[in-house]
């Protein structure tokens, strides 16, 4: 596998790691990413050596970009928005703010939301043999709450899914530094210093406050599909 640390090393994509190794999660069953249209040929070539034959966009219709490089014909992308944009009585609320870069949405998110996380984590647990690799834009936020789904799923702790989310920020400034783009966080970090709290530890006590075998059920995923779910964890 080619990787820096738990990074992967796909040319184009800037903040890719595989979650191997979180709880029971074996290394190269899921990898959390930003955006892939920007892989080059290389990337493509290496992301498919690494054993990923899915592929699930989290993104909303008209974010994807025409992809640099053709994607290997045994690699399977599946379209999966995330966000519901459409349901205005909760976007109204979050769209355009500092709290949207930040866990602090995770949870009402996930409250307000059950069956879009379901319709991923069905995805994941019906893909071909072989990685998931599941992505939104940076591989922050909307990743950050699939990733933090599954992964308590597995068994990983708050604390190891709290950390894992810390790994993105890095390499958020390196994506727009490498896009000639500016990246301010302030208006970020004052948010979270008028909640008192971090965002680490918005990662954290959501992940503690998460039930996922009861959550996932509450979603509609039946016991056979939660076991598959597991198997393909190894949870």
């Amino acid at each position: 596998m080619a990787n820096v640390g738990r990074f992967n090393d796909w040319e184009g994509c800037f903040n890719a790691r595989d979650l191997g190794g979180l709880g029971a999660l074996r290394p190269g069953v899921l990898i959390r990413a930003d955006s892939l249209d920007g892989l080059t040929a290389r990337g493509w070539t290496t992301l498919a050596a690494d054993g990923v034959r899915t592929v699930i966009d989290l993104r909303n219709a008209g974010e994807a970009e025409v992809d640099h490089a053709p994607r290997p014909a045994g690699v399977t992308t599946l379209r999966i928005s995330l966000d519901g944009i459409e349901h205005r009585d909760f976007w109204d609320v979050w769209w355009g703010t500092p709290g949207f870069g930040t866990p602090a949405y995770f949870r009402p998110f996930l409250e307000r939301f059950p069956d879009r996380v379901a319709a991923v984590a069905r995805a994941v647990a019906g893909a071909a043999p072989g990685g998931v690799a599941f992505h939104c834009g940076l591989g922050r936020d909307r990743t950050g709450i699939i990733a933090l789904v599954l992964l308590r799923l597995a068994g990983a702790s708050p604390q190891e899914i709290a950390d894992d989310h810390a790994l993105s920020e890095p390499r958020v400034r390196a994506r727009y530094a490498a896009l000639g783009r500016s990246y301010d966080d302030a208006g970020i970090q004052a948010y979270v210093a008028g909640l008192g709290t971090t965002v680490h530890a918005l990662a954290r006590d959501t992940a503690q406050w998460l039930d996922a075998d009861a959550y996932l059920r509450g979603a509609g995923l039946t016991a056979a599909e939660l076991d598959g779910l597991r198997g393909r964890l190894g949870a």
